[in-house]
């Protein structure tokens, strides 16, 4: 049987977790995802698992933060005034916002806190500072 290799188009089927066991992601119930090993579609570490499996084959890696979404950066949480809100935006946790920045360029925040004259903002990935776990089965190679 063929094993997958760089340059292959693949599909797998994919659960990714984190150290507690919450799922973040999956592709249970919809379409395996494909991808090209080795073009940087997906992280480098989940692209490179993928190499020497087989159709049907499974397996499980860890992939720590740093070869992931990076470290959880301080510097990119910020407290804003309510005030420099839309009035009809009522923040709320866990809600993403874009944020146009001077440049014009926008990026998304996440909302983690949310006082009576301040919110707090999360411009980092959701998934910084967290080691990932993948449970991974090579469905195709095309």
């Amino acid at each position: 049987m063929a094993e997958a290799k760089n340059g292959d188009t693949v599909k797998v089927h994919y659960t990714g977790k984190l150290d507690d066991g919450t799922v973040f992601d999956s592709s249970a119930n919809r379409e395996p995802l494909q991808f090209i090993i080795g073009q940087g579609q997906l992280i480098a570490d989940f692209e490179q698992a993928v190499v020497g499996m087989e159709p049907g084959e499974s397996k499980n890696i860890q992939i720590p933060s740093d070869n992931a979404y990076g470290p959880h950066h301080k510097e990119m949480v910020m407290e804003v005034e309510r005030s420099q809100f839309p009035e009809d935006l009522e923040p709320r946790v866990d809600q993403m916002l874009q944020v146009r920045q001077e440049n014009g360029r926008t990026f998304t925040v996440k909302v983690t806190n949310v006082s009576v004259d301040k919110v707090t903002l999360d411009g980092n990935h959701p998934l910084a500072g967290q080691d990932l776990y993948f449970d991974i089965q090579l469905t195709e190679i095309m």
